[in-house]
């Protein structure tokens, strides 16, 4: 069994069990690899977003939080490719990090021979060009929203000077080449836009703002139609 496979098995073996625990060891012996294999793959389905948790003491073991995780997901190779090449669209945006740990989510609960066909089809497209050109958004900013804290950035203005702002994070607006971090503003006592290119620095604060609503029409937005974004 190669590690894809093995990682897709340790999902379903641990959600088949789930709330009761598998211990390494078990784990280990079920897929015939050592214990340390185990151990690894274990850390990596944890860095990818898979909620499972060790649980202490001599019958404990790994665990699931089956709630959290959804069945197999029957993507076609077709349809992961081009999720893949959707998410690409995400370079230089706040969500950049996330798109990727999404795909890689995905591809983990396809069926085995589905995620390999999937990354033969991969393998055979090209895209013609030297890579993304535009601006990566700090992931301080890019978390500004799900932080839920006020922030201290440095931001510059269009001649570079920089002045330093407490803000509480609001919502974005991303244009064809740009993305804006939405923000009330304590040094202005107002609704702010800031383009994250010009956030030269940020850091996140212990303060949880009080909650602000944000608007359509409080965008005031002059040039172009605005669009919320939608999940259906």
């Amino acid at each position: 069994m190669n590690r894809t496979d093995r990682l897709y098995a340790l999902v379903e073996e641990l959600r088949a069990v789930a709330p009761r625990p598998r211990s390494a060891r078990w784990l280990a012996g079920r897929y015939e690899v050592s214990v340390r294999t185990v151990e690894r793959d274990i850390n990596a389905l944890q860095q990818s977003g898979v909620p499972i948790y060790a649980e202490p003491g001599r019958t404990g073991g790994y665990c699931l939080d089956k709630a959290r995780t959804l069945p197999p997901v029957n993507l076609t190779p077709g349809e992961a490719v081009a999720m893949a090449l959707a998410l690409r669209q995400l370079e230089g945006t706040p969500f950049r990090a996330t798109a990727g740990s999404a795909l890689r989510k995905l591809v983990a609960a396809m069926q085995g021979d589905d995620a390999a066909a999937a990354r033969d089809l991969a393998g055979r497209i090209h895209l013609l060009g030297d890579g993304d050109t535009t601006p990566s958004v700090p992931r301080m900013v890019a978390d500004a929203l799900s932080t839920r804290r006020v922030l201290r950035i440095a931001y510059g203005d269009r001649e570079g000077a920089a002045t330093m702002r407490a803000i509480e994070p609001l919502g974005y607006v991303g244009t064809a080449t740009h993305w804006y971090l939405v923000a009330w503003c304590r040094l202005r006592d107002a609704l702010r836009v800031f383009r994250t290119d010009r956030i030269t620095s940020v850091s996140v604060t212990a303060e949880v703002p009080a909650p602000r609503s944000l608007r359509r029409e409080d965008l005031d937005i002059p040039h172009g139609t605005v669009h919320q974004l939608t999940l259906s």
